[in-house]
């Protein structure tokens, strides 16, 4: 690139991108903990029933065990 093309790049990149702070705004702690205080989501039904599903599968063909933690 010429020093034109350069020169055009570095004025776009200023005027379109604002300065980084190096300071945070706000602190984060109070909102983690918030985060951390409220209730987990709970597990949908579908879930459970692809659980069942594999352990069912497990005891009726037990050959499946190793096929089973190979892919895990």
């Amino acid at each position: 690139m010429n020093d034109y093309k350069d020169e055009k790049i570095r004025e776009l990149l200023k005027r379109n991108l604002r300065p980084i702070n190096e300071e945070l705004e706000r602190d984060l702690w109070p909102q983690m903990l918030r985060r951390l205080e409220q209730r987990s989501a709970a597990v949908p039904w579908f879930d459970w029933a692809l659980l069942a599903l594999v352990v069912l599968g497990l005891v009726l063909v037990p050959n499946t065990i190793p096929l089973l933690l190979y892919h895990l």
